[in-house]
C-alpha cells in the first residue's frame, strides 16, 4: 500500500461515517438470520490506505492474546491468531462492511469486538471477529478454516445451495427469528445468500463447485 495507516479505536468514528444495513447472514452449519449491522464500507479503508498496482488479496488477522483468552491456546482444533482473505474486487464491493456494532449497540466481544468483518455474500465464518491487522498483498492469503478442514473449507466460501459441505447439505436454511430455535422454519438457500445481483459479475467463468 502506498498509505500504510495505524489507527485507533476512535480514529474509527472520527475518519468514516457509520450507518446501518440490515443483511442477512448465512451460517455454513445451515442456518440463517437477518442482522442490523452497524458499520462502513470495507472499501473506504482500502481507499484510504492507497493500494499499490500490484494489490490482489486483503488479508484479515485476529486479535491474539492467550493471557487474556486462555482459549487460544488451549483450543487446538485451529490455530491462532485467526486469519481470513478476500480478493481485492470482492473487498471493494460496496457490500463489504466493517462493523462496530450491531442492533444499535458497540459490538460485544462475543460479538467480534472491536471490529469485524461482514461479507453478506459468503458464509458467516468468512466474517472474522476482532481484527487487529489488514495487509494488502499480491499472493492468496491463507484463511484459517481452509487451512484446517480444506475439503471442508474453501476460500471463496460464497452461499452456494448447488455445493453440499461433505456432512450436511446447503440446499436450504433454518431461519432463526420466528419462534424458538427448534420450531424455526427451514426454506430453500439462495445463490450468494440473495445478493446474486450485486455480487455473481465477481465470479464470472469461474467453476464454482471447485472454487468453493
Amino acid at each position: 500500500m502506498n498509505n500504510p495507516i495505524k489507527l485507533d479505536y476512535d480514529d474509527i468514528f472520527n475518519k468514516f461515517t457509520l450507518e446501518e444495513r440490515i443483511y442477512r447472514l448465512r451460517c455454513v452449519e445451515a442456518w440463517s438470520m437477518n442482522i442490523p449491522w452497524i458499520g462502513f464500507p470495507l472499501a473506504d479503508l482500502i481507499k484510504m490506505a492507497d493500494p499499490q498496482s500490484g494489490a490482489k488479496y486483503v488479508a484479515f488477522e485476529t486479535l491474539y492474546d492467550p493471557k487474556q483468552f486462555p482459549a487460544q491456546r488451549s483450543w487446538s482444533s485451529i490455530d491462532y491468531p485467526y486469519v481470513e482473505g478476500l480478493r481485492l474486487d470482492e473487498a471493494m464491493n460496496p457490500l463489504a462492511l466493517i462493523s462496530v456494532g450491531l442492533y444499535g449497540k458497540t459490538l460485544a466481544p462475543q460479538n467480534g469486538a472491536p471490529l469485524r468483518l461482514v461479507v453478506p455474500w459468503k458464509y458467516g465464518f468468512k466474517s472474522i471477529k476482532s481484527i487487529v491487522r489488514i495487509r494488502l498483498t499480491d499472493k492468496k492469503p491463507p484463511t484459517t478454516w481452509n487451512r484446517s478442514a480444506p475439503s471442508e473449507y474453501g476460500f471463496y466460501a460464497n452461499v452456494n445451495p448447488q455445493v453440499d459441505h461433505p456432512r450436511w447439505s446447503q440446499a436450504s436454511e433454518r431461519f432463526i427469528g420466528e419462534g424458538s430455535v427448534l420450531s424455526s422454519r427451514r426454506q430453500p438457500t439462495l445463490m450468494f445468500n440473495g445478493y446474486e445481483e450485486e455480487v455473481a459479475h465477481l465470479y464470472k467463468d469461474m467453476d464454482l463447485r471447485k472454487f468453493y
